[in-house]
């Protein structure tokens, strides 16, 4: 009987310490848990977040509808804000059309439009919350100041038509980068997009856009080879006298689209002293992933626009349509969009959605492969991009978190957000002010 008791307690005792245990051990868990995001918190007040590509829309940038506010936009004042993003680069983004004359001129006018609501933003709805920075040393002096910061980059050289003194045009205005085509050829360099059907129209570079690109260096503008062909960047880095950047691109070894930079362009760009941004559009990190998931949210949402009476228009329906009219279509998906969201919320096999992790596996890729002094941040945002947690800028601390539980330290963490970029920036500047003397 006393033998019974015994092996009882010493059953009771080891489950005791068993369960004993088990609670340190989640106990410990959690406050490591606590520890790394109290971490991650700090470092990421103490760095300055800096995102290459947000675009907009300039009816968000009147007197009545502005980023004061908190509006749909993926980029915001009040977003911004909330998670903790320093220096968004809005961008002057045109379309490509006809390289005519006609066309030249409409995309010039759009181009100054979007340029004057930048300066509209920083010089008279919101002077006291977000200033426009043109050097590195205005980045830090004004997020010192406890504002915002804007920085301006060009998609597309189009707007530029036939007239090279519009580059010196567009960067008295504060650009500060500038890609030389978009999607579609333009008349200073051919676009990634000719891999579709490997029809080109320069073999790279026109003779006009070696001259914009030495101009560029002669100002002190950044060359941007996100769109542009990869016959293209190889003229751009061989005509360059200073370090180029990718503004908003993954790598193509993990997800094989022209937008990204594949391994020899990525040597290219380490050679050249450059930096890559790593870009959160869910298409250029799993494409895979990404069709799976889209296409189960676009039958949920085709069945609500249909409840809506609304009828579902596809990219070569948006074409025909007027700029009003797509504007005015895509204030109606806007509304179509958080109730799509709340349904699939409820919904179970939902395929899952490209998230940060998929986007720093890209950044870990790279920095791997070239060194992380030529890896960068962008997110795209209001153009296509945005990620299951870092869907708009409010999410911003999620990157940083995702990179502190992978390992990086506060100083690399530094670099990827905005040292690498501000460090080309200074070269970029430093060769054009060396040239003046």
């Amino acid at each position: 009987m006393r033998k019974t008791i015994f092996t009882l307690s010493l059953i009771t005792l080891f489950m005791s310490c068993k369960d004993d245990k088990k609670s340190m051990t989640e106990t410990d868990s959690k406050q490591d848990s606590i520890a790394l995001l109290e971490r991650a918190k700090a470092i990421h007040e103490r760095v300055i977040t800096l995102d290459t590509h947000c675009d907009f829309n300039v009816k968000n940038f009147t007197d009545t509808t502005n980023y004061t506010q908190d509006l749909d936009s993926q980029v915001t004042l009040p977003k911004m804000d909330q998670g903790g993003l320093d220096v968004a680069w809005f961008i002057v983004y045109t379309g490509q059309e006809e390289l005519d004359d006609a066309g030249f001129k409409k995309a010039h006018e759009t181009a100054m439009g979007k340029f004057d609501a930048i300066h509209k933003l920083v010089e008279n709805i919101a002077p006291d919350q977000i200033e426009l920075a043109l050097t590195s040393d205005d980045v830090r002096r004004i997020v010192k100041s406890g504002k915002k910061v804007a920085m301006i980059g060009i998609e597309n050289g189009y707007p530029v038509g036939k007239d090279i003194k519009n580059v010196e045009r567009f960067y008295d205005l504060g650009g500060r980068y500038m890609s030389l085509a978009h999607n579609g050829h333009s008349q200073l360099s051919d676009s990634n997009t000719g891999e579709l059907d490997s029809i080109w129209l320069h073999d790279g570079l026109s003779n006009l856009g070696k001259q914009v690109i030495k101009e560029m260096n002669r100002l002190g503008m950044m060359i941007d080879v996100s769109h542009p062909s990869k016959e293209a960047m190889r003229d751009m880095i061989e005509l360059s006298e200073v370090p180029i950047i990718a503004s908003h691109s993954s790598a193509r070894a993990l997800c094989d689209h022209s937008r990204n930079l594949d391994d020899e362009q990525l040597e290219w760009l380490k050679k050249n002293g450059g930096v890559v941004q790593t870009v959160a559009f869910a298409g250029y990190l799993d494409i895979e992933k990404n069709e799976k998931h889209t296409a189960f949210k676009k039958e949920v949402a085709l069945k609500i626009m249909d409840s809506m009476n609304v009828a579902y228009l596809d990219w070569d329906d948006l074409k025909e349509l007027s700029e009003d009219e797509r504007n005015a279509y895509s204030d109606v998906l806007q509304k179509v969009k958080p109730l799509v969201e709340a349904q699939m919320k409820t919904m179970k096999d939902v395929p899952p959605a490209v998230n940060v992790a998929d986007f720093i596996d890209h950044l870990d890729y790279m920095v791997n492969k070239i060194g992380i002094e030529h890896v960068g941040i962008s997110s795209d945002f209001d153009g296509g991009g945005g990620i299951e947690g870092w869907n708009d800028a409010s999410e911003t601390f999620n990157v940083t978190l995702e990179l502190v539980k992978r390992g990086y330290t506060e100083e690399q963490i530094g670099m990827l957000w905005s040292g690498n970029l501000l460090r080309v920036l200074d070269e970029v500047q430093a060769y054009a002010e060396k040239m003046k003397s």
